[in-house]
């Protein structure tokens, strides 16, 4: 059983451009959270600082670390690999931090059939219509409309993993956003009554995919 103790692996993951990493930007924010710094193989992003949003390293070093069985979770995401190093969140959990996660679905299951034991809560964050997604994607830093057109097509097959969550949270609003997954992240470590429709999810989730 997870002690009182330990911290509390909180992962958020979402289709690309759906607003997962300002959200665990956010919540890192509040007392007693901390990010896990992920590795990847990808090139930074213009607003990228190497060690603060990721461990930007080749190939090779990537391999190194798969083959050393040093990460807890892994995955290979539109060409580039992305991991999370065992050591760092262990060591943050034992001192009591809560962890907070911002990977895809493929890592959040890595994770959870890893059966560590400290609490885990998973959130999946969707955006409100395709349309918004889109046009978030569009006015990021992909001008190129093939790489916007790719991640529409993993978003058709991404949003279908959302049954695996313990909760799906539409980022119509950020700030709304933030404030429904904090009260869940509160409710769930106080064991406090929790505000949550779904089916008004499972509705979002078929508007998304017809």
């Amino acid at each position: 059983m997870p002690s009182n103790k330990h911290g509390v692996m909180i992962v958020l993951s979402s289709p690309s451009g759906a607003g997962k990493t300002t959200l665990v930007k956010m919540l890192s924010k509040i007392d007693n959270f901390d990010i896990s710094i992920s590795h990847t193989t990808r090139s930074p992003r213009p607003n990228e600082d190497p060690g603060k949003d990721y461990f930007f390293v080749d190939v090779i070093e990537f391999q190194r670390l798969i083959k050393n069985q040093e990460f807890l979770e892994y995955a290979k995401v539109f060409n580039n690999f992305y991991g999370t190093t065992r050591t760092p969140v262990i060591e943050k959990l034992d001192k009591g931090k809560n962890v907070l996660f911002d990977i895809d679905w493929q890592g959040a299951d890595q994770i959870k059939n890893k059966k560590l034991d400290y609490k885990l809560i998973t959130f999946f964050i969707l955006p409100p219509s395709k349309e918004v997604l889109y046009d978030r994607l569009q006015n990021r830093d992909m001008k190129d409309k093939m790489i916007v057109t790719e991640r529409m097509k993993q978003f058709e097959r991404d949003v279908l993993h959302w049954i695996n969550y313990d909760y799906v949270i539409i980022n119509d609003q950020l700030d709304s956003c933030f404030e429904k997954i904090n009260n869940l992240i509160n409710a769930e470590i106080n064991d406090g009554s929790k505000d949550y429709d779904l089916e008004f999810v499972r509705n979002h989730i078929n508007k998304l995919t017809s």
